[in-house]
């Protein structure tokens, strides 16, 4: 492993939830995931790590990038298939290029977490200004969860979706924080919520 090199996130999503996917394809900058392809993040410092590792990841199987992004403190990027063995051998090839295992990612961790019931329609309508997926309702009970590092943030979305009903409104997993949003009715927020929960906090890697 280069000196100075941390390997932030490696996040492993076995496969992707209809909503999930469909937020993911209006974000995306490379190859747009379906619904049921299984998809890798790894974040990493410094940044621009990010450029070769998505070349030999993507050189050695058939997954395909989806992101590759750096910004002022870190790197992420993204790759997707349809075969899960694909994207685990691409993040297999990565962590032995690097030098690395998973256990020496950094344990993700939750900064901040918020049920709001009975949404006022003002603040629906503020929020659904600034959301590419479903719709804030007036009413509805909103989850929102921040968490570090931010890739993470799409293991407790995909998750918390598989768990429960609920409208997955918003997902940011870059930079310092992840950030989720979600809706529906108070029982289903709750489910989603214990599942994102437990999900982020199934997690090992360094303290």
């Amino acid at each position: 492993m280069a000196e100075g090199f941390e390997l932030r996130a490696y996040c492993f999503l076995d496969r992707m939830q209809p909503q999930y996917a469909s937020f993911t394809g209006t974000v995306t900058q490379g190859d747009l995931p379906v619904e049921g392809m299984a998809s890798l993040y790894i974040e990493m410092a410094p940044g621009n790590w990010v450029f070769r590792m998505i070349d030999i990841a993507v050189k050695a199987t058939d997954a395909r990038p989806g992101a590759q992004i750096v910004e002022r403190e870190f790197g992420m990027f993204e790759i997707h298939s349809l075969s899960q063995a694909d994207v685990q051998r691409a993040g297999e090839v990565v962590l032995e290029q690097l030098g690395v295992a998973v256990t020496d990612r950094v344990k993700p961790t939750i900064a901040s977490m918020q049920v709001i019931t009975n949404v006022s329609p003002y603040q629906a309508q503020l929020l659904n200004r600034f959301t590419r997926g479903m719709m804030l309702v007036s009413g509805q009970t909103m989850l929102v969860l921040e968490c570090a590092p931010a890739a993470y943030i799409n293991y407790a979305a995909n998750e918390a979706e598989k768990a429960a009903a609920v409208n997955l409104m918003h997902i940011t997993s870059v930079g310092r924080f992840g950030r989720l949003w979600m809706a529906g009715t108070e029982a289903d927020i709750l489910a989603a919520r214990d599942a994102a929960v437990d999900a982020i906090e199934s997690l090992d890697g360094r303290t």
